[in-house]
């Protein structure tokens, strides 16, 4: 069956559930009022005929009855939210399959970077691109190690395969996933860094970690509290416990800024560390097969026996408790019970215990919902492949490669590279597909450099250090023309060719932003200094005249190119080998008016 289809059949499934749980929700919301109308009767009646007795027992029982079905409504609305959530996140695979994804709020717009060696030039960022495409992650370390995946340098074959295995795992757990998916969607926050609370729980208050500190701040109320009781039985002094009580609200004021500070940071993470648990529940509880997954989720305990979700959970309670203090009428009881210096001793005993390993929890959760964002391509687009990682020096052989992000308009081309055709000419005239057939190639790479599946019945390739120079402006800022940040950009790529990574680079329209002979002169220069290097690439052009490298075999001649059809220019996108014969920017004047 395919994925469309199963989809279909849970959302008729989830919305079966939603409209009973709907039903009883408006239920329990009818029965909350008749419990409070049936209280007001019953309290009138029993106190007009002085039965007191029965008015408190009866007005106790209304407001246990009053109580359940409070307790009982939160249940529901906490299902009926967790429900719409699966439905939501099945609707959007159905969008993703027929390619309308481009609404999609995580588009991964702060990960945008010009300067980065590939991801600009290769729309890896933004409206319409691979990260808005595959996204499911919904924390930020999850967002964050996906935008990593697909930017990391200098890959290596072990890894790429130990992950291609953890992917195939867990595209076959689809349901798992989207248990997965709504945790961390029922509850994150957007863009809550990590790293804060990460330096948190490795930083220390030894003050609160003195036995003598904490058994004088957990013994204090209690003997305060008995000091009033017997003051009230008159069988001891009450200026005791008054000093008692007057020590206990000087304390509660005592570093009072330094305490707020320390729990603002803590508190501002109370939905993320709900989030952490739920989902760090989840992974515990699934049992993995590949070696990459297992290894992620032995990071979960130690030699202790301290486990991730359960030391989450403690945390959870803490933060909660925390969160108590915030009301103004919980001061009396604060000042009482020392809360706040019961609360750092918490604290400082999950540092303690738990500190070190927090960072690990949350890359394992980074990880594994980034692995899940692949995981789910896998599963959703059948026909993708994973691709055979090679040892063999500078080889791209790819078939019916297409571009992952034109979902509904793909065009599958074959192409190979390998000595001594490792640098491929692309001629075309203009709108013909050159530009889109480099970015083709480009993606699918990193796709299959992070583990994943590649848009292509077939792909085998070496492990390349990307390098593009496609998308390249001018920078009023630093003062660069356009011109002059293309040649910056060109020779980074030149300076990658000198070390110990086979190089692969991609050359949209090389040095158009000068004049025809310097562009030409120049390109040939540098595409021979690049062949020399053993970099492995493509390269488009206008320059025609470039085809006659060929003859020294430092390129291969491929083209792409239109015809007509009731005078309108069509394309078919279709890689063909030799140079472009044709050109239509004139025709194109002529269809738009300029002529």
């Amino acid at each position: 069956m395919h994925p469309t289809n199963k989809y279909k059949k849970r959302i008729e499934k989830y919305e079966t559930l939603l409209k009973k749980l709907n039903q009883n929700i408006s239920l329990l919301s009818r029965l909350r009022l008749l419990t409070i109308i049936a209280l007001i009767a019953t309290a009138a009646i029993t106190t007009e005929y002085k039965m007191y007795d029965i008015a408190w027992l009866t007005t106790a029982g209304f407001i246990l009855v009053f109580a359940f079905f409070v307790f009982r409504h939160k249940k529901l609305r906490d299902s009926h939210k967790y429900l719409t959530n699966l439905n939501e996140i099945s609707k959007q695979s159905i969008m993703r399959i027929n390619g309308e994804w481009t609404s999609f709020k995580n588009n991964g717009e702060g990960y945008l970077n010009e300067e980065h060696n590939y991801s600009y030039d290769l729309d890896l960022f933004g409206v319409g691109s691979l990260f808005q495409l595959i996204n499911t992650a919904n924390t930020y370390i999850g967002k964050a190690k996906l935008a990593s995946m697909l930017t990391k340098y200098n890959f290596n074959k072990e890894t790429i395969i130990k992950k291609q295995q953890a992917i195939k795992e867990l595209a076959s757990k689809k349901w798992w996933r989207q248990r997965l998916q709504v945790e961390g969607k029922m509850f994150t926050e957007e863009n809550v860094d990590t790293d804060y609370l990460t330096n948190w729980a490795n930083s220390k208050q030894s003050l609160y970690t003195k036995p003598s500190v904490i058994i004088t701040l957990k013994t204090l109320p209690i003997v305060t509290a008995v000091t009033l009781v017997l003051a009230y039985f008159s069988i001891c002094p009450s200026f005791i416990p008054a000093i008692l009580v007057s020590l206990q609200f000087v304390l509660l004021i005592v570093s009072i800024t330094k305490r707020n500070k320390e729990f603002t940071l803590i508190y501002k993470y109370q939905k993320s560390i709900k989030a952490y648990r739920h989902i760090l529940t989840q992974i515990d509880k699934c049992k993995f097969k590949s070696s990459y997954l297992k290894e992620l989720k032995a990071k979960l305990s130690n030699n202790k026996n301290i486990s991730a979700p359960n030391q989450l959970k403690k945390l959870e309670r803490l933060v909660t408790r925390i969160g108590n203090r915030n009301n103004q009428a919980f001061f009396p009881i604060n000042g009482l019970t020392l809360w706040d210096y019961q609360c750092l001793i918490q604290l400082e005993k999950f540092k303690s215990e738990s500190g070190s390993m927090l960072k690990d929890w949350l890359v394992t959760i980074g990880e594994i919902e980034a692995l899940c964002s692949f995981a789910n391509i896998a599963y959703e687009f059948p026909q993708w492949q994973f691709p055979e990682i090679t040892d063999q020096d500078s080889v791209i052989e790819a078939k019916n490669i297409a571009h992952p992000l034109l979902t509904n308009k793909q065009v599958a081309n074959d192409i190979t590279m390998q000595s001594p055709n490792a640098i491929l000419l692309i001629t075309g005239s203009n709108m013909s597909g050159k530009s889109t057939f480099l970015r083709t190639i480009g993606i699918n790479l990193v796709l299959a450099y992070a583990g994943a599946p590649v848009c292509a019945s077939y792909l085998k390739c070496s492990v390349f250090n990307i390098n593009t120079c496609m998308r390249i402006s001018d920078n009023l800022n630093k003062g660069l023309s356009s011109f002059y940040a293309e040649l910056l950009r060109i020779k980074e790529i030149v300076e990658e060719t000198k070390k110990d990574k086979q190089v692969f680079f991609l050359l949209d329209e090389i040095f158009k932003g000068t004049n025809s002979y310097d562009r030409h002169i120049g390109a040939k220069r540098l595409i021979k200094k690049l062949k020399e290097s053993g970099a492995v690439g493509l390269v488009s052009t206008h320059d025609l005249e470039l085809g006659d490298l060929q003859e020294n075999q430092v390129i291969k001649n491929y083209h792409f190119q239109e015809y007509y059809e009731n005078d309108e220019i069509k394309f078919d996108y279709k890689l063909k080998n030799g140079i472009s014969k044709t050109r239509n920017a004139l025709q194109l004047m002529k269809i738009i008016g300029i002529d």
